[in-house]
């Protein structure tokens, strides 16, 4: 708090751009991602690139990398500071879904799709998060799946509304938005078809390499993903995120 000249004390108020705030939300993630994959490549080699066929394998898959020690700390550190603003931009997407297209029913359905597996897409990374494959290898899994199935439901409906965004918006930053989320899906998409590919691959035949090219390509599905919410920068770039601290009220 501060004080005024008189003795009152005024708020503080702490205003960070958006486009700043979702550079900082994105980079939590990222940063922990690299940090796990170097962490386990260089200290952890054989443990996190075993696998059940016990053909030779060059990179640690993103399971194999958050569920040794210190990276699985240092992922649940990240994942968890990034988990509840994420929320907040699912509910500021919500509420600017909302304020445009309440007359229109298709789009107002949407946006209520939107936020719940904007929501869901979040809950599904904190279980795949918190619950490591060397420990529950069932819910770590259906935490993966429902994650990867979530956010593409979500990437597909966001693309969606934004094309009903550029169609009336004389914007041109609205159609970039939509451009890169169309973009950015396609890539998501390719990424997951290659990865399901070499997994299978990789579990039929047991072929060098196979599985190095199915973590490579989950990498792919993760920065593609990123770079997909990143997008949030473009759409609130005329607003800041204000934190205001309130005094308690006291008695005279």
């Amino acid at each position: 708090m501060i004080s005024g000249p008189y003795g009152n004390e005024k708020p503080l108020v702490i205003r960070v751009s958006f486009m700043t705030c979702a550079l900082g939300i994105v980079s939590l993630p990222l940063m922990g991602l690299v940090a796990c994959v170097l962490i386990s490549s260089i200290f952890h080699f054989e443990d996190s690139t075993r696998t059940h066929c016990h053909v030779p394998n060059y990179l640690p898959s993103i399971s194999a990398a958050i569920s040794l020690s210190p990276e699985c700390h240092i992922w649940r550190f990240c994942v968890g500071l990034h988990s509840a603003p994420r929320l907040l931009v699912a509910f500021a997407y919500f509420k600017f879904y909302k304020v445009r297209f309440t007359p229109r029913l298709p789009e107002s359905a949407l946006a209520y799709l939107s936020l719940a597996f904007s929501v869901s897409e979040n809950l599904g990374l904190l279980l795949l998060t918190y619950v490591s494959s060397s420990e529950t290898y069932f819910v770590h899994k259906e935490g993966f799946v429902l994650f990867i199935l979530s956010s593409f439901v979500y990437m597909l409906i966001t693309c969606r509304l934004w094309k009903a965004i550029k169609r009336y918006s004389l914007n041109p930053e609205d159609a970039k938005s939509h451009h890169w989320k169309v973009r950015l899906l396609i890539l998501n998409l390719s990424f997951c078809a290659f990865a399901t590919f070499f997994y299978i691959k990789h579990n039929l035949y047991c072929e060098s390499g196979s599985y190095t090219l199915f973590a490579l390509f989950e990498y792919l599905i993760v920065f593609s993903n990123m770079a997909f919410h990143m997008t949030a920068a473009w759409d609130f770039r005329s607003h800041d995120v204000m934190v205001i601290s309130c005094s308690e009220p006291k008695d005279f």
